[in-house]
């Protein structure tokens, strides 16, 4: 989870999150290049005398400068394109999870099993344990198993919600009336947390999500002992 002032993305805990991360910083490094030339170009205007007058007529450089930005748009699509695919595609998933917002808390239900559903609050400051972490905690963690492709099925029973987990790289909006989907693989077990992403009332900051990944034979005792 993330940490006070922190500056970068948190650590990536599921293969498509290394993606964008790594989509990322090839995204930055392009910025960063085209910025220092831009800014070179701008201190020698400022500092040098205008002595090859032919150059703002030169056919050549305004080929470059109309091919150049060109290139570097397709040197960004190209991989945004695939990771968008990498994003939507599930084969086979071994646990399907439906996520239902509401004002203001989560449902959650595991469509393979009979009867194991439930409801996600934020445990109050007042009720919180040592170690539990304000707007963070839930009293009903979700328990996934890890290295296995879960699909959530996501959608809302009253207005706008956003069910979002930054270190897996999920972003999914929940909408009345439609049914979306995210994939979820995580690399590793542990606690992963997040919360609400779009507004959606007076206590849109009270929705947290947490996400508790453990081994198979771990998931398989839980749900023994929920069913």
């Amino acid at each position: 989870m993330a940490y006070p002032f922190q500056l970068g993305l948190q650590d990536a805990s599921s293969p498509i999150m290394e993606e964008l991360m790594n989509f990322h910083d090839h995204t930055l490094m392009i910025v960063f290049l085209i910025s220092s030339l831009v800014l070179y170009i701008i201190t020698i205007m400022l500092t040098t005398k205008l002595t090859h007058t032919s150059t703002m007529d030169a056919q050549e450089v305004e080929t470059i400068w109309t091919i150049l930005p060109a290139v570097i748009l397709i040197l960004i699509a190209l991989p945004s394109l695939r990771i968008l695919y990498m994003m939507d595609e599930i084969n086979n998933p071994a646990l399907t999870v439906k996520t239902m917002g509401h004002q203001w808390y989560w449902s959650y239900e595991y469509t393979d099993y009979e009867d194991l559903c439930f409801d996600s609050y934020m445990v109050p400051t007042s009720d919180l344990k040592p170690g539990e972490l304000r707007l963070l905690e839930v009293d009903n963690r979700v328990v996934l198993p890890m290295e296995l492709p879960i699909r959530m099925l996501i959608s809302s029973e009253d207005v706008l919600h956003s069910w979002a987990v930054p270190s897996l790289g999920l972003k999914t909006d929940a909408i009345p009336g439609r049914l979306n989907q995210a994939t979820i693989s995580s690399n590793r077990p542990g606690l992963f947390y997040g919360q609400c992403s779009e507004i959606c009332g007076s206590n849109h900051s009270f929705m947290p999500i947490v996400l508790e990944v453990v081994p198979l034979k771990n998931f398989e005792d839980w749900s023994l002992s929920m069913i």
